[in-house]
C-alpha cells in the first residue's frame, strides 16, 4: 500500500465499526508507505493509523506511482525535488500561496492555525490537490477568507454582495495609515479625462515608488490619457464575509517618466508586468498631493 498526501483512507464496513474514511495528511516514510496521520471526516480528528486488510487508498486523479512525494508531515522530513513535467499548482493551491504572502504569513504559521503540518500545506501549494471541506474551512479561517474565495467561486460577480453590518462605522483614515495600505504593489484604478472627452476609470498594475504611484502603459492608451493633468487613482479592499473594507484615495500630478536610469530603475524594482500584456513601456508616475481613506468596521469593533 503506498499513498500521497490529499489520498483518502477507506476502511470497509466490518462486523463490528461502520465504513470510514479520511484525508492522509501525514506521511512517514517516503515512499508512501504506511502509516499514515488521517484526518477523519467524521470527527475532524487526525490519528495515527496503521491500515488493515480491511483498508484501501482512494488516489486523487493527479496521483501516479513513481511520481514525487510530497513532503512528510515531520517537521525535520525534506521534500523531494518535483521531476521534470510534474504537474504544477492547482487553482485552489495558487489562492492559498496568494492570500498567504498578500498577508505576510509564513506556511508554518498558516499551517499551525489551520491545525495541518507546514508539508502538507507545501503540497497543497505545489501540487494540484482536492482537499477536502474540512480541510478547506480550516484553511480559510486561517486566512480570514472564505471556501468560495479558494475555490475561486464568484469571480466574475462584483465585489460587495454580502450583507451590511447591523451597526456599522465609518472612519477616515490619517495619511500615514493611507500610505501603509498603498503598500508597494498592486492593483488600483485611474480615473482620467480620455481622449474622446468622456470621463474613464481604469486598472492598472502600479507600485509605489519614492512615495510616487508609478505604472507602466502605452502611448495613446486611455491611462495615458492622464499624463500632464492632475488625476484620482484609488485602491480598495473588501472583506465580503465579515462586510468590512477600506478604500484609499490620491489625488496629484501625472507626468510621464523620460529619464533611461529612473525608467530602469522603475523596471528593475518593479514586482509584476502589466496584466493586460503587450508593449506597455511607457512609465507614468503620480506625485499625490491628498491622500484620503476610509474605513467600515463594526461600531463596537
Amino acid at each position: 500500500m503506498r499513498a500521497h498526501l490529499g489520498d483518502q483512507l477507506v476502511i470497509e464496513r466490518t462486523r463490528d465499526a461502520a465504513k470510514r474514511d479520511g484525508e492522509i495528511v501525514g506521511l512517514h516514510h517516503k515512499d508512501g508507505t504506511p502509516p499514515y496521520d488521517v484526518r477523519w471526516s467524521d470527527t475532524d480528528e487526525v490519528t495515527l493509523v496503521f491500515p488493515g486488510p480491511d483498508a484501501h487508498i482512494r488516489h486523487l486523479e493527479h496521483g501516479r506511482p513513481g511520481s514525487a512525494q510530497a513532503p512528510s508531515g515531520s517537521d525535520t522530513a525534506e521534500a523531494e525535488a518535483m521531476p521534470p513535467g510534474a504537474p504544477g499548482p492547482g487553482d485552489i493551491g495558487r489562492r492559498v500561496a496568494v492570500e498567504r504572502r498578500r498577508q505576510r504569513l509564513s506556511r508554518e504559521e498558516t499551517a499551525s492555525r489551520a491545525r495541518m503540518s507546514p508539508g502538507y500545506l507545501e503540497y497543497l501549494e505545489e501540487r494540484p490537490a482536492d482537499p477536502s471541506v474540512a480541510t478547506l474551512i480550516r484553511l480559510a479561517d486561517a486566512l480570514g477568507t472564505t471556501v468560495t474565495m479558494l475555490r475561486g467561486g464568484g469571480m466574475d460577480l462584483p465585489p460587495g454582495q454580502g450583507q451590511a453590518l447591523l451597526h456599522p462605522q465609518l472612519r477616515d483614515l490619517g495619511p500615514e495609515e493611507c500610505r501603509t495600505l498603498l503598500s508597494t504593489h498592486g492593483v488600483g484604478r485611474i480615473a482620467v479625462s480620455a481622449a474622446d472627452g468622456r470621463p474613464a476609470v481604469v486598472p492598472v498594475n502600479y507600485e509605489v515608488v519614492d512615495d510616487a504611484i508609478v505604472f507602466r502603459t502605452a502611448p495613446n492608451s486611455t491611462p495615458a490619457a492622464s499624463i500632464g493633468t492632475e488625476v484620482a487613482f484609488e485602491i480598495d479592499h473588501m472583506d465580503e464575509a465579515l462586510s468590512q473594507g477600506w478604500s484609499v484615495l490620491a489625488v496629484g500630478p501625472a507626468s510621464v517618466v523620460t529619464e533611461s536610469d529612473a525608467m530602469r530603475r522603475l523596471t528593475e524594482l518593479a514586482h509584476t508586468t502589466p496584466w493586460p500584456g503587450g508593449e506597455r513601456e511607457m512609465w507614468v508616475s503620480i506625485r499625490p498631493a491628498h491622500l484620503t481613506g476610509r474605513r467600515i468596521t463594526p461600531a463596537d469593533g
